[in-house]
């Protein structure tokens, strides 16, 4: 049984179609990427699998289950969560009271956020070795979310989206914006994931994508062009005439 799988999945936009009947299938524990030029339909699958939009056409399946009706929070709650491409983030919080709130929010208990520290000692505590698992500072933790660089901004969007314990994780774009240093302890932190966490990772950056992935999916123009491990993607004459380039990735 895949952790995450779609079957004929398709959307279209008036008389575009930018997803097109595209079946795919995430093993348990997968370190997948998703590829393809710009315009190719990624973030618009993406939206369909976290429920953002409803597709024209297909399902979506999520550990067997068909989740393709369900809205966006009720994914969240069945295990199924996401980044973005750009950081949706409280710029006056701590990372450590943000990751706070979302430990809350997955327990319900948001609605007494108002209450003093004391009575969150152990969402506080697990949001701080949450964090300490991605490697921020104690310093860190208790600094303004503005405050930090923008690659701990992008680290705390996954930390927020690891406080939910999701079973499959959706990541657009983590490195997005992020200055090569920094865009390497991004892919450090996912690929330390356990595997209790699947991974889809859609990403532009292609050293990131080849050294983080296991299986890769390529798109063009919504349809899926090719699929298969790294080494196999990197030879394919169809990809790289599209969109890798070139020669071949090592």
């Amino acid at each position: 049984m895949s952790a995450l799988a779609t079957e004929g999945l398709t959307r279209d936009f008036g008389g575009f179609r930018a997803v097109a009947d595209v079946s795919l299938a995430l093993a348990e524990g997968a370190r997948h990427a998703l590829i393809g030029p710009n315009g190719a339909g990624k973030t618009t699958l993406v939206n369909l699998l976290s429920g953002a939009l409803r597709p024209s056409a297909g399902r979506v399946l999520l550990g067997g289950a068909e989740i393709t009706a369900l809205p966006q929070h009720a994914r969240v709650k069945r295990g199924l969560a996401r980044t973005f491409q750009v950081n949706q983030l409280f710029p006056d919080l701590t990372p450590e009271g943000a990751v706070g709130l979302a430990v809350l929010e997955r327990q319900g208990l948001t609605g007494r956020w108002w209450r003093p520290a004391a009575a969150h000692a152990a969402e506080r505590e697990e949001a701080r070795a949450l964090l300490a698992g991605l490697r921020f500072s104690a310093a860190e933790m208790r600094a303004p979310t503005r405050s930090l660089p923008y690659g701990r901004q992008r680290l705390l969007e996954i930390a927020l989206a690891l406080a939910l314990r999701p079973r499959v994780l959706l990541l657009d774009e983590p490195a997005a914006g992020v200055p090569p240093g920094e865009s390497r302890a991004v892919l450090e932190a996912v690929a330390a994931l356990p595997r209790s966490v699947t991974v889809l990772l859609i990403e532009h950056d292609m050293d990131l994508v080849f050294r983080f992935a296991e299986r890769i999916t390529v798109l063009a123009q919504g349809a899926v062009l090719a699929e298969g491990p790294p080494a196999a993607i990197a030879r394919d004459p169809a990809v790289r005439a599209v969109y890798l380039g070139g020669p071949a990735h090592g």
